[in-house]
């Protein structure tokens, strides 16, 4: 099958949904599909075009058997509300040529990533025209997160926001997203319940375990033994709410047998490293290579994952499959009904949000007791093993493509823009995936 993937966010970045969508990618690739990515240059979260990549040519590369195709767009080192609007339109814009070179592939199923919504009406577009499936795929909802979390403010342009959201999310044949909260929030937008699809994000158990030794982290940041490790790590932006660790990272700084350990970038790390300052208790580290990963996450005594109670199922923290996998005691800060709730609570320790006390109490009681410590990082480990499995959720993929497939060849009623019975796979689908290459050019 031909399957086209139209986001923003790609890798190598590290973190956030350019990590999920290239996984997503290369699985696909793997299972016999042929897989095209149109995406920006690597970014985030550092705000910044990674070196080897240009924010203003347009690049082709071949990356794990994907072929990737890359528009160029405006990155603002210093995001804010209207800022990010630009960025993301710079994208659109500049991603539509590509986009519609696409058409002459004849994908079976284009598929976008939100965010950005922006580029819906070019995927709706191209899949109309090339009879193919239109699917969208929401990592984050971007209209509400921008509006309930302040990074936009004005009521008049909420309203008319939500209208389009709404009147795009209706057009498309598959909306699908990452927790059962969040995909039932597609449907109070007025998508309807049997477009509706559940893809929770996924982890590799294999790559990320609990190792039977220290991390080797604890030696290179000079972090004895006896310390208890609180470690955050990934993305520090708007969403995380990540002020409140300042705040509880201030509060136990007389507490001479916990270390807070801080790794990533983002918008907020600045304003993290200015309430930071002077506390002996805080290490800041850069985010670590991929590779690395896994002995990064094994440095936790404790992982400590923040939210803001107002970006309750509108966002999923996607730090925390890797947190869970590493079989590591979890606090985490999440309302009781929210997704973030339901997965922590019943092999973590949840307090409410923006609840500095309670954090600190959760954490002072976790760094004392090394039993319930290994119990709580066990039943993260079974939980991750059992139900966060990749080849769980790129099976729901191709299973929904098939049902849908079928009911078109069974001459079941259609909608204008549903997609047609698939083309058998192409000589390409079958052909041995060759190393990644980089090369610059117009699209092929």
């Amino acid at each position: 099958m031909k399957i086209l993937i139209y986001g923003l966010n790609y890798a190598p970045e590290l973190t956030g949904t350019g990590k999920y969508t290239a996984e997503m990618a290369v699985l696909l690739a793997s299972r016999g599909h042929e897989v095209r990515v149109v995406c920006a240059p690597p970014y985030y979260p550092e705000w910044r075009v990674a070196a080897g990549h240009s924010a203003w040519r347009y690049q082709r590369e071949t990356r794990d058997g994907v072929k990737l195709y890359r528009a160029p767009l405006w990155v603002p080192s210093r995001p804010n509300g209207i800022k990010r609007m630009l960025h993301l339109s710079s994208f659109a814009a500049s991603s539509l040529p590509v986009l519609a070179w696409q058409f002459f592939w004849r994908p079976e199923v284009v598929m976008l990533i939100a965010p950005t919504l922006m580029c819906a009406p070019a995927t709706l577009g191209l899949a109309r025209l090339a009879r193919a499936s239109a699917w969208l795929h929401i990592q984050d909802y971007e209209v509400d997160a921008a509006f309930d979390l302040g990074l936009l403010k004005s009521s008049r342009a909420a309203r008319v926001a939500r209208w389009f959201e709404s009147t795009l999310l209706r057009r498309f044949d598959t909306v699908s997203s990452i927790t059962r909260q969040m995909s039932a929030r597609a449907t109070s937008k007025g998508v309807a319940s049997s477009k509706v699809v559940c893809l929770p994000n996924w982890v590799d158990v294999s790559t990320i375990f609990p190792l039977p030794r220290a991390s080797e982290y604890r030696q290179l940041l000079g972090i004895p033994a006896t310390q208890k490790v609180v470690l955050y790590s990934g993305n520090m932006g708007a969403k995380q709410g990540i002020e409140t660790l300042a705040e509880a990272a201030a509060r136990l700084a007389t507490r001479s047998d916990i270390t807070f350990v801080f790794c990533g970038s983002g918008a907020a790390r600045e304003n993290l490293l200015e309430r930071c300052a002077g506390l002996m208790n805080c290490i800041f580290m850069p985010l670590q290579p991929t590779e690395r990963l896994n002995e990064l996450l094994n440095l936790a005594d404790i992982h400590v994952l923040p939210q803001r109670a107002d970006a309750a199922d509108l966002v999923m923290p996607s730090k925390l499959t890797g947190m869970l996998a590493s079989g590591r005691a979890i606090v985490a800060m999440a309302r009781r009904g929210t997704a973030l709730h339901e997965a922590v609570a019943p092999r973590g320790v949840v307090v409410q949000p923006d609840n500095v006390k309670a954090l600190v109490a959760a954490i002072t009681v976790l760094a004392s007791d090394a039993e319930r410590r290994l119990a709580l990082g066990k039943a993260a480990r079974n939980y991750a093993e059992r139900a966060l499995s990749p080849a769980s959720t790129i099976q729901t993929f191709e299973d929904r493509l098939a049902s849908e497939f079928r009911q078109a060849k069974e001459g079941l009623a259609k909608k204008p823009g549903q997609f047609y019975e698939p083309r058998p796979p192409t000589a390409h689908a079958r052909r041995r995936r060759k190393p990644a290459t980089a090369e610059e050019g117009a699209p092929d």
